[in-house]
């Protein structure tokens, strides 16, 4: 039998069903779970049989999920986690320990870059930053202890991208592991285990979900790696619920319905914001315009959800003004909806970093993010072409 398609492993792996015969996967929606007698739990207990315990670390829902997005992404295995920000501190904290250096991009989302800055540094784990495009950066960055890089591609919200084939080439004969938060493309747009990343990391909030209704992470790759981070997750609780993971995992069945439409919407967005004149720059992977465009044709099946664009005049009140003006999109910190989001990077999402922090990400006062939904396409640019037209 040849292997499935993406769509369909999304649609059609599920759990196996119970005495009910069930054609939905039904929530198990329990704290624990019993045993048939004092030596089954023991053998539990002892991993020599596999079976649930305690949904903190092991629940039907939430193996659905991890066993879609395994093979969604080509890992061998995947732990879910509360949040986005609960898979990359998981990951970080199971996979260093004391004296670790790690490489990461600077073109994080400011949480990652928080967690990178003040926490693991009083843990005894340096960080170094590179600029995602400094190519000879990252090589001279490596040391003896470098253990593991980090990086966003595409990025949030200046969507640069990095070679991922060049770099897990590069991180692996330097002994590094290579982890790629894969949050803006989704697996249905980029699996960078295909092009060598040892472990992927999702906000399963965003675009996975795609609705705006639950929080969620996930952390895949191998399973020796991904078993350190289940184990730091079975101890500290970061864990996803059951409800939340039910959610994502009927979700996970439309992804690619979803995508394709979103992608579809943004290109047009782009083109639309290309030929506006109140529009300094736009920022799209599959524009002719991106500066990696050919590198981007061949990463990412398709360009995304996400168009960045800068107001002319490039100012705070700018940016302000715009958003302020329009009135189909939501203004919220969030993306990956089916409702279009416009967000102000600046003031917002960025608001932590400083302003030569900003400056060196490329995240000016004039700079929004906009997160293309599923409305109908002519509505959507109405509204964008109406808000520019007033400033």
């Amino acid at each position: 039998m040849k292997k499935l398609a993406f769509e369909t492993l999304a649609i059609r792996t599920q759990t196996a069903q119970t005495t009910q015969k069930e054609h939905a996967t039904p929530l198990f929606l329990t704290s624990s779970f019993t045993f048939d007698s004092a030596e089954e739990g023991a053998a539990l207990f002892a991993k020599e049989i596999e079976g649930n315990l305690y949904s903190r670390f092991s629940n039907p829902n939430v193996d659905e999920f991890c066993t879609k997005i395994s093979l969604l992404e080509g890992a061998e295995s995947t732990v879910a986690t509360a949040s986005g920000m609960g898979a990359i501190f998981v990951c970080l904290s199971a996979l260093l320990k004391s004296g670790d250096h790690v490489i990461a991009s600077k073109a994080l989302f400011g949480n990652s870059l928080y967690i990178l800055r003040e926490i693991l540094p009083k843990w005894g784990i340096q960080t170094t930053f590179v600029h995602l495009n400094d190519l000879e950066g990252w090589e001279r960055s490596f040391q003896a202890n470098t253990k593991l890089v980090l990086v966003e591609t595409p990025s949030n919200p200046t969507l640069d991208i990095i070679d991922l084939a060049w770099l897990s080439e590069l991180s692996h004969k330097k002994g590094a592991k290579l982890v790629v938060d894969n949050c803006f493309a989704t697996p249905y747009l980029q699996q960078p285990i295909k092009w060598g990343a040892d472990i992927v990391i999702h906000s399963a909030t965003k675009w996975i979900d795609g609705q705006g209704r639950v929080l969620g992470g996930t952390i895949s790759g191998n399973t020796q790696d991904i078993s350190a981070c289940y184990d730091f997750l079975r101890r500290t609780g970061v864990s996803l619920s059951p409800f939340n993971a039910w959610v994502l995992s009927k979700s996970l069945e439309t992804l690619h319905v979803r995508m394709d439409r979103h992608c579809e919407n943004a290109l047009k967005v782009a083109q639309y914001l290309e030929g506006n004149p109140n529009i300094e720059r736009v920022i799209y992977p599959h524009l002719e315009s991106y500066s990696n465009y050919e590198l981007a044709k061949k990463q990412l099946q398709k360009g995304g959800g996400i168009v960045t664009a800068i107001i002319r005049g490039n100012q705070k009140k700018d940016g302000a003004k715009f958003l302020n003006q329009l009135g189909l999109f939501s203004l919220t910190a969030n993306l990956g909806d089916t409702r279009s989001i416009a967000t102000h990077p600046a003031s917002t999402t960025a608001s932590k970093l400083s302003e030569e922090q900003k400056h060196e990400l490329g995240i000016s006062g004039g700079l929004i993010r906009l997160s293309i939904g599923l409305e109908n396409i002519e509505d959507i640019i109405q509204d964008l072409d109406q808000a520019l037209n007033k400033l």
